[in-house]
């Protein structure tokens, strides 16, 4: 009932204010199981993407969403739960994998759409990066449910990081065919299936949103973002010591 009045409410005013187009909807189905894996460029993927569906979708999230203090933090992890999401703790390696696992079972258990990002995190560039199979390819070979690639398109630049106010403007969701991995039924603990099935799902993302396919995980990109900014500005803050030094050692009306 929560997540039906937070979708009329919430996912009613984004569908005015930005129009987001669809294609693809006659793929999901009108019942049953599935997993959505979708590529993530923004924070609103997991607002957009419920807003146009007919059906309800669970995505996990940090569990940080759901146990800040305060009144701030009540109300934020009220609105999680909401819409539909669930607290995973990520912070414990191999146990935060198996936690989201098992949340996404007891989902596709109940009939109901699961969503996942396989990329693990949020694209730092706009780029479509590695999926990472112990997600994604376990719980599609464990519940035997189709995977249904979906690619958001432009959602990231909606609100760039660092903006406050949002750009009003269209973002796009295009659904693809449900990818059947029953064959594969009892191999997840194959690693080389799911490295198999993973990159199969990023290959129908990658077609159906025209992205960059950058073969390494989005949290090395990131690292490495951040480390390159870090020398940038250990370079520029050096560069500028030099020059203070130098006009300091500078003769008067030299």
């Amino acid at each position: 009932m929560f997540y039906g009045a937070m979708k009329l409410s919430i996912g009613g005013s984004l569908k005015v204010a930005f129009r987001p187009w669809v294609e693809g909807l006659e793929n999901i189905p009108d019942e049953g199981p599935a997993i959505l894996a979708s590529n993530h460029l923004s924070f609103s993927d997991s607002f957009f993407l419920p807003a146009v569906l007919h059906r309800k979708v669970t995505f996990i999230a940090k569990a940080e969403y759901f146990t800040s203090p305060g009144v701030k933090g009540k109300l934020t992890a009220a609105f999680f739960k909401g819409v539909g999401q669930l607290p995973v703790d990520r912070s414990g390696g191999r146990g935060a994998g198996d936690a989201a696992i098992k949340s996404g079972l007891e989902v596709l258990e109940r009939g109901e759409l699961f969503g996942i990002y396989p990329e693990g995190t949020r694209s730092p560039d706009g780029r479509l990066y590695r999926g990472k199979p112990g997600g994604l390819a376990r719980v599609a070979l464990a519940s035997g449910a189709p995977v249904i690639p979906v690619a958001m398109i432009d959602t990231e630049k909606i609100q760039p990081p660092g903006k406050v106010m949002p750009k009003l403007m269209r973002p796009g969701i295009r659904i693809g065919e449900p990818l059947d991995f029953s064959r594969y039924h009892g191999m997840e603990s194959d690693r080389f299936i799911l490295r198999s099935v993973t990159d199969e799902v990023m290959y129908e993302i990658m077609k159906l949103g025209g992205q960059e396919y950058v073969d390494i995980y989005a949290t090395a990109a990131k690292r490495q973002i951040a480390e390159e900014a870090k020398k940038a500005a250990e370079e520029e803050k050096a560069a500028k010591a030099k020059g203070t030094e130098a006009a300091k050692t500078r003769k008067p009306g030299a």
